[in-house]
This record gives structure tokens, C-alpha cells and sequence, in this order.
């Protein structure tokens, strides 16, 4: 896909489950290497950075194995790589390329870095010299200062402190602080200037502690590893949700209403970047902090705040706060931003680039971006995103404005978070939901809707039928409720061409039999198997917008719908309806036995513990009773377009 068009948004509402951090998991995976013992490392960020440090762990023979989705075995070589000569691809991964040189400098084997032509633009001069001065022996092929490498056997002499320069990136003091203990000797670094990304060294220093190694640190000015410590692997470590990742929801939050909460990581996060909430609650946003989450809603003035502030400790979640200048009510200014300026891309020109094409007026300078936002924003702006995921991340939220965006190259976001934009469509995307009694007619009006809006539909009550259809091939009770929900939560379902599919065969009419409905109108009252299917409903939100049918769209699975509808109809025309569809499928049917199990559902759904049948207050009711399904359509279109003009979206 070369572009992504987002629609115009208004509101934002939910919850994400984060990835795991970037930070952290290319950390964990060199330390683990490093380490004596064999380490499991759970909740692994699936994405380009952290494979391009599994491929280059195995290409010089660190013994990697997969456990399963996101968690990986890895077999530590106690300090030295198995394999000494080797070339590396190194893509345009910085995490990985950093640490990993200072690791291969002290390994006395023959290596060969390189990455793509961004990668070769980024410095790494700081910590090259670093490495010189205890004699490593580390080359240019290219450009003097910046990668592609060479690296060489050499002899290790630590005579003294390491003198590097830390106001250009904290990853070079991050790379020589896990290196420097494989040498087994005392080794101090002496910081030359002030050093920015502290938060992140608090990571570095956090995670060897873990592997038993501990630095002392004279303020940011020195930091001593004494001798005689080695990595041990401490056996099994989770990886904390993505902090940085966490700020655009949490903006999303404080721009769209919210309240919208990010869980994996919380209050005793050891990420930095978590301060980026702070930030937001500075600006007017409100921030409820739990142990394992962060939540972020509007002002309650509706409007952010214009805010000036230094932002030198937190500059990857800062890139947030330049798109959540768009929604404040005035000039902004992010200062100390230096170091945007060797990222992924000139991250300092290409904000000012792209703003600019919202609107805003922008003004830059070497290490600070100021920005005025627009009355309106420009609708249909198509913006570059430079080869950098954190551009197109940030800039999603410009939709928000009530404005179509087109976010080109989207896939660059697999860098760090390859789901990012069914995420976000969890959270923003309109979402229509059509409640109501068995046979009223929801499915077949949805549908329509869906299909002249140009959504998604989902079919909610297709899920329980296949739920107690997969029950019945596999012999559980349907009132197993823990058996049911076992089923529901890995029920092997796909929708294709208008056809449903269980574990590859065509169930599409086999779920529509009157066994199979009066089946799923029972394991649905089972509240274990609601919650089981609770998630999998959700994540059919997508882009553009969802109509949703079923018997609580409105009530529990998108209580923030944009639009909530309740279709009835009196119990006898929904039996006389269900009459002609069994007829005319040359089925058997009987109207008084299906009047009276009409009645007896409804009195089911009413009843049950969890989620029982109900009008939501914010709904419209539609009664179809004396209505064809033309005219039912158009009742619900109505009301959807009185509330796409109420919120904006189209």
C-alpha cells in the first residue's frame, strides 16, 4: 500500500493493548546473548528493529528459538560469539547497530556493519571514538563518522576513562556501558557535554542490573562498572509495553474526548517516555496513572493548552506533541529537540514540512520547532512520512480535526508497532451499532447500511452460532460454560466473499439452521463466553467504520458508538418473517413453534446475567413492524447522517 487514506474523525474512546517496547526488547536481546545461562524473554516487540537483532544475534551464532507469539528462548554465550567472521545487515535499526558494534568490538572476531542508505547518514562517529581509545579496532568503509564498518580483532587496554560526547544520541554511552563489561576489568566513561535521553540510560542501567551487573554513576558525568562483574542470565523477563507508541493513543485521548487507556505499562514503568503524560496533563489533558495502565481524556475546556517546553528527556514521544499542537489554543513551542535532527529522517524539517501542509505555521530552528496552529485544518493533506514510523504515527492524528488525511508509505510503521493503524481504528473509527431481537430484521438492514456507507460489517450473532456449531462437532454441552468459552476464545473462523468458514469448511447455511440459532441464543447467556468473544468483535473496527448488529453492540461492545440504533418488530411479523426465509430455503417450519421460540429467546436474552437485550438510553428505536427493508434502511440512515453532522465524521 503505497498511501492510507484516514477519514475525518471526531472522537477517540477505548483502550490498546501496547506492543512491547522497541528500548527494551533489543536490550533484553543483546544482554541475553551476552549472558552466561539461558534466558525467556516474553512479550517480544514483533517488528523490522528487533528482527534485524534476532537475525544478526543468530548470524554470529547465538542460539535463538521461537516459544511462541512473542516469546523467545535465547542460549547466552557467556561474551564471546561463537561465529568470528561475519557480515551484518543492519537495516535502519539503531537500537540494534549501536550496542551491537560495541559488543562485536570487544569480540575479537572480523565484522562487517551496514544498513540502508538512511542508516549511513546517521552518526556513530561519538561512539567509534569511544572504542578507539581502549583499542578497539573499528573502520569506515564510507563516510568517516557514520556506519557502514569494519571491525577487527584487536587488543583491549583500559588505561583510563572513556571521554565520549553525549549530547548527539544516548545510544553510544548505552552500547559502551553493555560492552565495557565483557573486558572483566574496572571501566569508567567521562561524559565531555551534557547528555541528553537520560530516561533511556535509566534503562540501559536498569537491565544490567537484572543481569547482575551494576554501574556507579556520579550524577551524568561519570559512570564506573567495576571489575570483575559478568552478565547472568536471570531466567525469565517480560518486556514493558511501548511508552513511546503509548503517546499517540494518549493524545488521541486528550484530542478526542477519550477516555482512552493504553495498558502495558504504568506508574512504575522504568520507560521515560511515560513522562509524556505528564506533558499532556500539563497542557490541560486529564491523566489517571494504574499500575499497569495510563488513561488520557480531554480537558475539560475541550481545547489543549499552548505550552513552551523543554522536552531534551522525552524526544521520541515529543514528535506527539508537535501534531497535538494542531488542537491547542495557541502557539507552541518544543525546545531542546537536537537530536531530531539525526533520527530516522531530519525529523525537525519534516514536521515543519508536513504541518505546514495542515495549516499550521511553523517556525524551526536548530533545536526547536514552534507551531501556530490553524483555525481549520487543510482537508485531504497527503503526508510524507520520510521512511520514519514515528512520522506516520504522529501524523495519524491530525484526522482528528474532523479532516480526511492520506498518510503515505503506512508500512514503515512496522518498524516498531506493524498494527498500528488497527489500533488506532479501535479507537477512532466510526462504528454504527444495530441492536435488537432475534429476527427484527438487524442483520439484513446492517448490512445494507454497511454496504452504502462503504463500511465493514460484522455480524455479531454469525460468532455464536459458530461458537455452539463448534460445540456440537466437538461434543461440549452448550451448558459448559467453560468448555463453550474455550471454544470461542480459539474458534478457527474466517469471513470471505459473504462465505463463513470453520476450520476451512463452508458452515454459511449450517449456521443459519434453527438448531444452531436456538444454540447460540444459549451459549451467548454464558458470560464466560461473552467476554471470550468481547476482544474478537472489537478488532473488526477498521477503517473507514463498522456497522456492527447484535444483541449488545450498543451496550457493551461499542459503548461509544457513533450512532446506536434498536430494531423490533412485534414477536408475531418476526415470526411470520422467519416462517418465509425457512420456507423459501425449502426448509421445514412451523409458525406456531416459531412464534413460541421467538418468545422464549427474547425472554433469554432479557434475563441474562451479562449484557441482557435493552434500548440504550442513547439509542434510536426503529420498529420495523409495518416497514419493508427499503424503508428500514432509510430510518437508519437518517439517523446515522443526523449523527455524522453532530460529530463531524462523513
Amino acid at each position: 500500500m503505497s498511501s492510507l487514506t484516514l477519514p475525518p474523525l471526531r472522537a477517540a474512546a477505548g483502550s490498546v493493548r501496547l506492543p512491547g517496547s522497541k528500548s527494551i526488547s533489543n536490550r533484553m536481546l543483546l544482554l541475553a546473548a551476552l549472558a552466561e545461562g539461558t534466558t525467556e524473554i516474553r512479550d517480544l516487540l514483533d517488528s523490522d528493529d528487533t528482527r534485524v537483532m534476532l537475525a544478526a544475534l543468530q548470524t554470529v551464532g547465538v542460539g535463538i528459538t521461537v516459544l511462541g507469539s512473542s516469546a523467545w528462548r535465547v542460549e547466552g554465550c557467556g561474551g564471546v560469539f561463537p561465529v568470528k567472521d561475519a557480515d551484518l545487515f543492519m537495516g535502519n535499526a539503531g537500537t540494534a547497530i549501536r550496542p551491537l558494534t560495541a559488543a562485536l568490538a570487544l569480540s575479537g572476531g572480523h565484522y562487517r556493519l551496514s544498513g540502508v542508505p538512511r542508516m549511513h547518514e546517521r552518526p556513530i562517529g561519538d561512539l567509534v571514538d569511544g572504542l578507539l581509545q581502549i583499542g578497539a579496532d573499528v573502520r569506515y568503509t564510507g563516510t568517516p563518522g557514520f556506519p557502514p564498518l569494519a571491525i577487527h580483532p584487536a587488543r583491549i587496554e583500559l588505561t583510563g576513562p572513556i571521554r565520549l560526547r553525549g549530547d548527539v544520541s544516548s545510544q553510544f554511552l548505552t552500547a559502551l556501558l553493555m560492552a565495557l563489561p565483557l573486558t572483566g576489568a574496572e571501566a569508567s566513561i567521562e561524559m565531555t557535554t551534557e547528555l541528553i535521553s537520560k530516561p533511556y540510560i535509566e534503562i540501559t542501567l536498569n537491565l544490567m542490573a537484572r543481569f547482575g551487573v551494576e554501574v556507579r554513576r556520579e550524577g551524568w558525568q561519570r559512570f564506573t562498572i567495576p571489575a570483575g562483574q559478568r552478565y547472568r542470565s536471570p531466567g525469565l523477563l517480560h518486556v514493558e509495553g511501548d511508552a513511546s507508541a503509548a503517546s499517540y493513543f494518549l493524545a488521541a485521548g486528550a484530542i478526542g474526548g477519550g477516555p482512552v487507556r493504553v495498558e502495558g505499562v504504568g506508574r512504575n514503568s522504568i520507560q521515560g517516555d511515560v513522562r509524556f503524560a505528564d506533558a499532556l496533563q500539563a497542557i490541560g489533558a486529564r491523566i489517571e496513572w494504574g499500575e499497569q495502565f495510563i488513561e488520557a481524556s480531554a480537558p475539560e475546556s475541550g481545547k489543549l493548552k499552548a505550552f513552551d517546553l523543554d522536552l531534551n528527556q522525552i524526544p521520541d514521544a515529543a514528535m506527539t506533541l508537535a501534531v497535538a499542537a494542531l488542537f491547542a489554543d495557541g502557539r507552541c513551542v518544543l525546545r531542546n529537540i537536537a537530536s531530531w535532527r539525526v533520527k530516522e529522517t531530519d525529523r525537525i524539517a519534516a514536521m515543519a514540512t508536513e504541518l505546514r501542509k495542515l495549516g499550521a505555521t511553523v517556525e524551526e530552528g536548530a533545536d526547536y520547532i514552534a507551531v501556530s496552529p490553524a483555525s481549520t485544518l487543510n482537508a485531504g493533506a497527503a503526508i510524507d512520512t520520510y521512511d520514519d514510523h514515528r512520522m506516520a504515527m504522529c501524523f495519524s492524528l491530525a484526522a482528528l480535526g474532523g479532516v480526511s488525511v492520506a498518510i503515505n508509505d503506512p508500512q514503515c510503521v512496522n518498524k516498531t508497532f506493524p498494527d498500528y493503524f488497527d489500533a488506532l481504528a479501535e479507537i477512532t473509527a466510526p462504528v454504527i451499532a444495530i441492536d435488537g431481537p432475534s429476527a427484527s430484521g438487524k442483520g439484513t438492514v446492517a448490512e445494507r447500511v454497511a454496504a452504502v456507507l462503504g463500511y465493514h460489517y460484522l455480524d455479531s450473532g454469525s460468532l455464536y452460532r459458530l461458537t455452539a456449531l463448534a460445540a456440537a462437532r466437538a461434543d461440549v454441552l452448550l451448558d459448559d460454560e467453560a468448555g463453550v468459552a474455550a471454544l470461542a476464545a480459539s474458534l478457527p473462523a474466517i469471513f470471505e466473499g459473504g462465505r463463513v468458514l470453520l476450520a476451512g469448511d463452508d458452515v454459511t447455511d449450517a449456521i443459519r439452521t434453527e438448531e444452531v440459532s436456538a444454540g447460540a441464543s444459549k451459549v451467548a447467556a454464558l458470560p464466560a463466553v461473552r467476554a471470550a468473544l468481547l476482544a474478537r468483535q472489537r478488532a473488526y473496527r477498521r477503517f473507514p467504520g463498522l456497522v456492527a448488529d447484535g444483541r449488545d453492540m450498543g451496550s457493551v461492545v461499542f459503548p461509544a458508538a457513533m450512532a446506536k440504533v434498536f430494531l423490533t418488530a412485534s414477536a408475531q411479523v418476526r415470526a411470520e418473517r422467519r416462517y418465509k426465509q425457512l420456507i423459501a430455503k425449502g426448509m421445514p417450519a412451523n409458525m406456531h413453534a416459531l412464534l413460541q421460540d421467538l418468545q422464549e429467546r427474547d425472554a433469554r436474552d432479557a434475563q441474562r446475567s451479562v449484557a441482557p437485550l435493552r434500548q440504550c438510553d442513547d439509542a434510536d428505536l426503529v420498529d420495523t413492524t409495518p416497514l419493508d427493508i427499503d424503508a428500514a434502511v432509510a430510518a437508519v440512515m437518517t439517523i446515522v447522517k443526523r449523527q455524522q453532522g453532530k460529530s463531524g465524521n462523513s
